[in-house]
């Protein structure tokens, strides 16, 4: 679990030009699905040639969609729909809301792909439309309760307060950090938990292949929430000790769940609690974190990476599991995921300059960014002298 701030033009020279950072290739081998995708009713295909007017309307009225996304999640519409199609009115009656207007929901997500209407008023769920099933690897429900609850709702409403001021719109919004509200409704962080545990699911396998954590005998996830992503590693491992190091309630979790108490795992994995902003446990030879420097501003970042660097053993390496943003004008989740930081914490993505940055002013040298199976990469650091 990620925490809350403790209250506390160059001269030419004749030198050679530095060695480019190696950007690692994704590896061939992808990590396997938990399951096999569903059967669904496949989505329509979008039109061609959309004038650009009707194209600037659909990036305008995003948020319609965003909305009832949030509505047939928070009703477990998806859910309903797991044996096949049924009638509006069977719906609407199981969730105890206005047939006519759910109808209306429904019919404005079926050209989005979520649902297809078999005949009159009789909706049935596609494979997009699947991963709203709360009963699925993965599932993407709880993301959807959480992203588009009140409280992210209402700071993205301030985004251009974030923009055109220096201020972080979710602490004007809530009056504290995100982090503090969350632990202050265990409601939503409950949500919260379950949305990270569900996109972990899908991502910590990838990591756990697209490096060699084998070359590591002891291994500390700072901030590690519950494991997830510790235990990937450790399956994948099999002579790697762990150590899960985060905030004592979250540590205290973490013992009694099942992810690191799993077959093949218990008696490799310590359990310590601490303060990643005052030290990190000592003497390991690989330190790695997962969405975590995302959260916080440079300085904060160079504080945790500092503490690693004087941590770790004599040739020991940091690794940064983070977006790493590409120039240009692909799409790229981590351009997307950057203004989602800039609006609930104050954080940001960073590209490969900015990592090298941070890492030089925590005594630290970036060796190589290895790409995995999914949008993260691992950023290496080892000591820079």
């Amino acid at each position: 679990m990620k925490k809350t701030k403790p209250t506390s033009g160059k001269r030419s020279s004749a030198k050679p030009a530095k060695k480019p950072v190696k950007m690692a290739k994704k590896p061939t081998k992808k990590a396997k699905p938990a399951s096999k995708p569903m059967a669904k009713a496949k989505a329509p295909a979008a039109p061609a040639g959309k004038p650009l007017p009707a194209q600037m309307l659909d990036l305008i009225t995003g948020y319609w969609t965003s909305q009832m996304v949030f509505v047939v999640a928070r009703l477990g519409i998806a859910d309903l729909l797991v044996k096949g199609a049924k009638p509006v009115a069977e719906l609407a009656a199981a969730v105890n809301v206005d047939e006519q207007r759910l109808f209306r929901v429904l019919r404005a997500l079926a050209p989005a792909g979520l649902f297809v209407e078999k005949s009159p008023g009789r909706f049935a769920l596609t494979e997009l439309g699947g991963t709203l099933r709360s009963d699925v690897p993965f599932s993407m429900r709880n993301f959807a309760l959480m992203m588009i609850d009140d409280y992210n709702w209402k700071s993205w409403e301030k985004l251009l307060d974030g923009v055109t001021r220096t201020m972080t719109p979710l602490e004007e919004v809530l009056g504290c950090k995100i982090f503090e509200y969350l632990h202050q409704h265990p409601d939503k962080l409950k949500v919260f938990a379950e949305s990270m545990s569900s996109i972990s699911g899908a991502e910590c396998p990838a990591i756990a292949a697209g490096y060699d954590f084998g070359r590591i005998r002891h291994l500390v996830d700072v901030g590690g929430s519950q494991g997830h992503l510790l235990a990937a590693i450790l399956q994948q491992h099999g002579k790697v000790k762990g150590t899960l190091f985060d905030l004592a309630p979250v540590v205290a979790q973490a013992q009694q769940a099942p992810l690191l108490t799993a077959p093949g795992l218990a008696g490799r994995v310590d359990f310590v609690a601490g303060d990643f902003f005052a030290g990190v446990p000592q003497g390991a030879d690989g330190y790695v974190m997962k969405y975590i420097l995302h959260d916080w501003n440079d300085e904060l970042c160079v504080q945790i990476l500092t503490h690693c660097r004087q941590a770790m053993a004599k040739g020991g390496r940091v690794l940064v599991v983070d977006n790493v943003v590409p120039a240009g004008n692909e799409p790229h989740w981590g351009k997307q995921l950057d203004i989602n930081m800039l609006v609930l914490t104050g954080g940001r993505e960073r590209t490969v300059a900015d990592f090298k940055q941070l890492f030089a002013r925590a005594g630290l040298k970036l060796k190589k960014v290895h790409a995995t199976g999914c949008p993260l990469s691992v950023v290496e650091g080892v000591a820079a002298d």
